[in-house]
């Protein structure tokens, strides 16, 4: 199979030199910058010119700069695509290990290798979530016991590596532009369920994800970015077509702010006026892109591609 990885690089220079170099030799890549300050454009046109770079002149968000690596394999008759995260390095068979498990595989819309920490010698973090024992019940016994399978479905794992071939895109597409950056691979998992496309995890193929000292944004309460916060989990919820309910979900939430703005108006409380006040009208803005978003989701094609 024909596979491109896709990268997409914001500020990347600490990561991007190792994340590259992990790369076999053999495997078009294909990077979307997505406006970087950090020389980060220039470092790859100088030491990795073998690769394509795509330039963006301004940040399009994780999962449109995808899109746009995506679209640009397709049109070089790319099989599948492996999405690679700027802060993650795969090992040398990690592609290999997912194409053979894909073809030996079926109903898998998406594969992805073990994600380890920045160590090499322990899970990630994040990615042992996504294991859990609600996710996948054999998992860790069948590690315990040294009896792995081939492959093991869960409902969600983080796009920092994912293989997608060629014929999940066609039917389930990009991602949502609804979601700028967060919720875009959720949103995806959803769909993939919907149109019943399974996730797989494969235990012989192995990625590290390099984040696990990185320190996160502490979110001050009723600030702006706390209101964007918010305004994701809620787009989550009532994006997702599994749910029939959506769209009434979503007239309920903003009749609840409605009512949270009059509230606080009467208390006299500023703050929180002031933050009901800003969600309802964010999520009113957004309300017809997701209504929208619903309905297109749910039809198969190479959506947002």
């Amino acid at each position: 199979m024909n596979t491109y990885i896709i990268i997409v690089t914001y500020n990347g220079m600490q990561w991007i030199e190792t994340c590259l170099k992990s790369i076999p030799a053999g495997l078009k890549t294909i990077i979307v910058d997505n406006n970087s300050t950090d020389g980060t454009p220039a470092f790859i046109k100088e030491q990795f010119a073998h690769c394509h770079l795509m330039e963006e002149t301004k940040n399009l968000g994780f999962g449109q700069a995808n899109n746009k690596g995506i679209a640009h394999a397709l049109k070089e008759n790319a099989d599948a695509v492996f999405l690679l995260n700027q802060d993650a390095y795969i090992n040398a068979d990690c592609i290999d290990q997912l194409k053979l498990t894909y073809k030996a595989s079926s109903g898998y819309g998406i594969l992805s290798p073990i994600h380890l920490d920045a160590t090499g010698k322990k899970l990630d973090r994040q990615f042992s979530y996504y294991m859990d024992y609600d996710s996948n019940t054999s998992f860790y016994s069948d590690a315990i016991l040294k009896d792995l399978k081939t492959i093991y479905e869960v409902p969600f794992v983080n796009a920092a590596g994912w293989f997608i071939p060629k014929s999940t895109l066609r039917k389930i597409g990009g991602f949502d532009p609804l979601f700028f950056h967060y919720g875009e691979d959720n949103n995806y998992c959803q769909r993939l369920k919907y149109h019943e496309l399974k996730i797989g995890v494969v235990p012989n193929a192995f990625m590290i994800h390099d984040r696990e000292n990185r320190k996160g944004l502490t979110i001050q309460a009723y600030s702006p970015e706390s209101i964007e916060k918010r305004l994701r989990k809620i787009k989550y919820q009532v994006a997702n077509i599994n749910l029939p309910d959506g769209e009434q979900i979503l007239l309920a939430k903003l009749n609840e702010m409605q009512r949270a703005k009059l509230k606080h108006t009467l208390l006299w409380n500023k703050q929180k006026r002031s933050y009901f006040t800003k969600l309802f009208d964010r999520l009113k803005e957004e309300q017809p892109a997701i209504i929208e978003s619903r309905k297109i989701n749910q039809e198969k094609g190479a959506h947002y591609l």
